[in-house]
């Protein structure tokens, strides 16, 4: 029996084919740790996930009107542990549709994976800014079941039910379906299931593409793997639009401070809340605050407990009561706080008062306007677009972070006061007394790239 359909429904149809056909970007991209050989000459470990990697094509050219050809996915086959990204890899994640991380312990132990999820996760958190639309693209399978209190957090925080795949895969993993022939059944049926959830979710987010992200300044989504979870607070010094200068334009602005969206139209969101995706997705729980009432930034007395990201509106020094409570904010020295001053140039308001706002702000926060390394300076002096905002906060917040380690008090051991400032103990010293930071931050083995070095060029600890 033929189909019935109306003209506008067939055109429709065609042009959604269309569509499809002209985009021959990878449905997926396979992310996996690479398995060292056991013993000089043994079978390549990897073997098994190539093999996964070929199903998932096979159901993926099924499932799709993808010509012959094109790729259903990506696989790095080459790159092996420790070498750095190619350029290959940094262009596949910035234009694949979905991404499918394959979980086990050894994969959150992996930088490069943790640099692949942090690329693929800023690209759809900049969709997601820009449409106003949730832009939930990766896809994660069971390669060796991890413990659910031992996932990062972007891992943990992700809403995926893999009991739908089924009983034996919860339990065993797609490499215990796989290396086991009597489980052969529920290893397709998974795996089937595995790439029927990657064309609906591929069809219905439509992740377009973006900027290749430069694996030398990437940072890992899954953090130093020995600090645990950690907090970061953003908190944001701006008008709501009930209280801005006579004339300025308040469709940038909301009821609160968290709604200042500088860089409308071209971004749906808050830069607070972007903000806060970008933070968590580098393994930080996160809190959000207006400066104008959070009473914490005046009692200088009282010890960091967390690195802060503030967000700072150059309008924000119109006001001249908000004027002085940066700048009292800006006489105490507080290095752990990164400033950022988003920026759109687009903005006409804006672009004609530049100088002479940029320069108050200057005048009222020379502190936080010259302190720290270079993307520190570069972000406090102007931020001018959101895929700028994206590529920058990561610097600053590890800057933020390396500063909150220097300067957190620490707490002694039960039975004793102890004042004395935090010292990072390292592996080389196992006799060193112990001391512990605010919960979520580890002390012991700092990160390998934490510069610890009080003259080194990019600290500011002669404010502290």
């Amino acid at each position: 029996m033929r189909c019935e359909r109306s003209s506008q429904d067939g055109g429709r149809v065609h042009a959604i084919a269309q569509q499809r056909a002209a985009d021959h970007r990878p449905y997926f991209f396979l992310s996996y740790a690479h398995t060292p050989r056991y013993g000089a000459g043994g079978p390549d470990p990897d073997m098994w996930v190539e093999r996964l990697f070929r199903d998932l094509c096979g159901h993926v050219m099924a499932l799709t009107d993808l010509p012959a050809g094109a790729p259903a996915g990506f696989m790095d086959r080459e790159i092996r542990s420790g070498e750095g990204w190619s350029e290959r890899l940094g262009a596949v994640l910035a234009s694949c549709r979905v991404f499918v991380p394959l979980f086990s312990p050894r994969y959150f132990a992996s930088e490069m994976c943790g640099k692949e999820w942090y690329a693929f996760a800023q690209r759809a958190i900049h969709h997601s800014a820009l449409s106003n639309q949730p832009a939930e693209a990766i896809v994660p399978a069971l390669w060796v079941p991890v413990p659910p209190d031992e996932l990062p957090g972007p891992a943990e925080r992700l809403q995926f039910n893999h009991g739908t795949f089924g009983d034996r895969y919860v339990t065993d993993g797609l490499y215990g379906l796989i290396k086991l022939r009597i489980f052969a059944e529920e290893y397709e049926r998974a795996v089937y299931e595995l790439a029927k959830r990657i064309v609906r979710v591929a069809d219905t987010v439509r992740l377009g593409p973006g900027r290749p992200v430069d694996y030398r300044l990437a940072p890992s989504a899954f953090g130093n793997p020995s600090s645990g979870s950690r907090t970061m607070q953003v908190t944001v010094a701006a008008a709501n639009r009930h209280e801005l200068p006579e004339g300025r334009n308040s469709e940038y602005y909301g009821d609160s401070a968290l709604d200042w969206n500088p860089y409308h139209p071209v971004s749906q969101r808050p830069v607070a809340y972007v903000a806060e995706d970008l933070v968590r997705s580098l393994n930080y729980q996160t809190t959000m605050a207006s400066f104008d009432e959070e009473a914490g930034h005046f009692d200088s007395k009282q010890p960091p407990t967390k690195p802060e990201i503030l967000l700072v509106d150059r309008w924000a020094v119109a006001d001249e009561e908000r004027r002085q409570r940066l700048a009292a904010f800006d006489q105490d020295a507080r290095p752990w706080v990164s400033v950022v001053v988003p920026w759109n140039r687009l903005d006409h308001q804006s672009r004609a008062k530049e100088n002479e706002l940029a320069h108050r702000l200057e005048d009222t926060m020379p502190t936080k306007m010259s302190q720290g390394r270079a993307a520190c300076r570069t972000a406090a002096n102007g931020v001018p677009s959101m895929e700028a905002f994206g590529q920058i906060l990561p610097q600053v917040v590890e800057a933020a972070a390396q500063q909150f380690l220097r300067h957190a008090q620490v707490y002694p051991p039960a039975g004793g006061v102890h004042t004395e400032r935090p010292r990072l103990v390292g592996p080389m010293a196992p006799d060193s007394p112990t001391h512990h930071l605010p919960q979520g931050w580890m002390q012991n083995s700092p990160p390998d790239d934490l510069d610890l070095d009080p003259d080194a060029e990019d600290t500011d600890d002669s404010q502290s």
